[in-house]
């Protein structure tokens, strides 16, 4: 049985392939490029053919466009040009379209998956990172001021309080530290600055409590005994509290005072203190008039000048120097713990890790807090002190109106419009003299 199509065996009266449009034949074995399987009337496609491997061309005349005409097709291999790049593109184009034809076409670089990868990368460490340093922090916090033990306490107002204290603990410092940053050798520890500062929605307000005030013991619970010691009417100053039975009772005695609730206690000792200056290299400090004080070591001229930790710590203890002893000190404290608040809040510190752990590593290690105190708290108190010197908030001394065998005694009337303001969220308008 013949497997060719009709006209294709030889038979002259059969329909043939190859049939030009003058009716003349032509030679159907001129053309090797004829597929058997083709049938009349559909066109073919054929991939191109390296010269190497081409058939030669026929030699038979052409009087029509049949499938002869495929042998003028230049396939552009001699030329470099791929077969079908519409136009110069591929190897002799950008080189970059991504179209692998076989003949060793680059594809184009994945940029978009590259940054996509890259940045994920990225979000990635720095999420582990922060994790990680807010477990560490956290675990270095010593929270050990118990604020439940605090009895009769004030309604709680609007805004947060923060009681500040520093300490003139000696904690962990040896014998030439001591001798070094002037601290002397005491026993025990007294509270050498306290401020309350208040975060409201209408900026934050500090307000330093001379250590001299003349304030009232009242009852209390005592902090190791459990037991209750009722109130006598005695008055005395307000460092004396903290000396008598530590935090818990001069937390107690702030709120009895002053009728303000105290959220949050925070303390630090000296050599912390110093220990957080001389990490973020030094504090920079404009002393408008210069002084002297054997008994803190400070000797500073007027004019800007960049204070290390043994300079610092000088500066906010002094007071023999000053006229108004204890009232000019309590300035000093305002305005330098606001400048290092500031100064330490810098995108040089925050993203420099090998500034930043130092940092907060010499704060934490000995900052003492009440039992609520988050890490998101100190946080928020940094920020809220850093605000202080920015503009959107202020500081003050608490009024007084006099003295009393020493110690210098609140001026009641402003004292309460403060507290009202205060425990209101208001801005406050009352300032000291």
């Amino acid at each position: 049985m013949n497997e060719w199509p009709n006209g294709w065996s030889g038979d002259q009266s059969g329909n043939r392939y190859g049939r030009g449009s003058g009716g003349d034949p032509e030679s159907a074995r001129a053309m090797p490029q004829v597929r058997r399987d083709a049938a009349a009337g559909y066109p073919r496609r054929e991939p191109p053919v390296p010269p190497s491997m081409s058939p030669r061309r026929s030699t038979v005349p052409q009087q029509s466009q049949g499938y002869d005409a495929y042998d003028d097709y230049d396939s552009g291999y001699n030329t470099g040009q791929v077969y079908g790049d519409g136009g110069g593109r591929g190897r002799g184009g950008d080189g970059y379209d991504g179209f692998d034809d076989g003949y060793g076409a680059r594809p184009r670089p994945r940029w978009g998956r590259r940054i996509k990868w890259t940045v994920l990368t990225l979000v990635t460490v720095l999420l582990v990172a922060s994790v990680a340093t807010y477990f560490w922090a956290d675990d270095k916090v010593r929270r050990e001021v118990d604020l439940s033990k605090v009895i009769d306490r004030p309604e709680a107002g609007d805004g947060t309080n923060y009681l500040i204290v520093g300490s003139d603990s000696r904690e962990g410092m040896t014998a030439e530290q001591k001798k070094k940053l002037h601290t002397g050798s005491a026993e025990g520890k007294r509270t050498d600055s306290m401020m309350i500062l208040h975060d409201g929605a209408n900026g934050p307000t500090l307000i330093s409590l001379p250590r001299d005030s003349d304030v009232e013991i009242p009852s209390f619970v005592g902090s190791d005994s459990g037991k209750k010691y009722p109130g006598t009417g005695r008055h005395t100053k307000l460092n004396a509290a903290y000396a008598e039975d530590g935090p818990e009772l001069l937390v107690r005695t702030v709120e009895f005072n002053t009728k303000l609730h105290i959220d949050h206690y925070v303390e630090i000792g000296f050599a912390g203190f110093a220990n957080i200056v001389d990490a973020i290299g030094g504090v920079e400090m404009d002393i408008p008039k210069g002084f002297k004080d054997k008994d803190s070591g400070a000797d500073f001229k007027a004019g800007k000048q960049t204070l290390d930790g043994q300079q610092a710590l000088a500066f906010v203890r002094t007071r023999h120097a000053f006229a108004t002893q204890d009232l000019e000190r309590t300035k000093n404290q305002q305005k330098f713990l606001a400048t290092l608040a500031s100064q330490t809040a810098t995108p040089a510190t925050i993203l420099n890790p090998f500034k930043l752990y130092p940092t907060m590593s010499a704060g934490l290690d000995t900052l003492i807090t009440d039992k609520d105190m988050s890490l998101w708290d100190l946080g928020q108190m940094f920020f809220a002190m850093k605000g202080v010197t920015g503009g959107s908030g202020n500081s003050m001394n608490m009024p007084v109106s006099g003295s009393n065998g020493g110690n210098l005694v609140w001026d009641k009337a402003k004292l309460q419009k403060l507290v009202t303001q205060l425990k209101n969220d208001e801005p406050v308008t009352v300032y000291d003299n």
